[in-house]
């Protein structure tokens, strides 16, 4: 029995999967553990009363447990690996928080208008650790085998990869070597290309907060 999880339709393209990393990432660990899912695609600027009823607070990504529909990507994906363990996309402790700080610091350079606030260099110290990390651990952040932190960092990366390129003209310094071999063996992967947004739909649902 397939479940269900409901997330955000693209900007102008209600049959389209949306520009939401945490839902790919939701959708990302449904598909490397091969469960069956239904999507239900929620237009985040008009929202149907149905999707409302069982979710008050509106966000996206949600997903249907036992007749009850939970929020927040972090806990979904919790649930999933109790539900199905096998195989394992769980993270051992001393790798949980690798590059937690990368999309925070993504989102601050793309809105910075501001080219001497420390944005850039923030969010390069923050690639250069990653860079460092795998160099020793890689080809994954736990090593030969994905995680939940890779499923998590992939769909960032991405987007991160499209809108800086597009809005700034900046891409990933070629010397992160280790960085760039990552995210083409993430975006290679099956599930990834299962769930992936075209570039355009990426661009248009980072627009509005880049020219805000």
């Amino acid at each position: 029995m397939a479940v269900e999880v409901c997330v955000k339709a693209a900007a102008g393209a209600p049959d389209i999967l949306g520009d939401c990393p945490f839902c790919q990432r939701v959708l990302m660990t449904l598909e490397e553990k091969k469960v069956p899912y239904k999507t239900h695609l929620i237009n985040t600027s008009d929202k149907p009363q149905w999707f409302l009823e069982v979710n008050p607070e509106g966000k996206v990504p949600v997903m249907k447990f036992d007749d009850k529909w939970i929020a927040d990507s972090d806990v979904i994906v919790g649930i999933i690996e109790e539900k199905y363990p096998n195989p394992s996309s769980s993270a051992p402790p001393e790798v949980s928080s690798v590059g937690s700080k990368i999309f925070s610091s993504f989102v601050k350079f793309l809105k910075s208008k501001d080219p001497n606030d420390g944005s850039e260099q923030a969010l390069l110290d923050e690639l250069k650790a990653l860079d460092e990390h795998l160099k020793a651990k890689g080809p994954y952040v736990n090593g030969g085998n994905i995680c939940a932190v890779d499923l998590s960092l992939a769909p960032k990366l991405y987007h991160l990869v499209v809108t800086l390129g597009h809005f700034k003209g900046w891409n990933v310094p070629e010397s992160l070597t280790h960085l760039h071999n990552y995210m083409k063996l993430l975006f290679s992967r099956e599930s990834f290309q299962q769930t992936n947004v075209a570039k355009e739909y990426v661009i248009a649902g980072w627009a509005p907060k880049v020219n805000e």
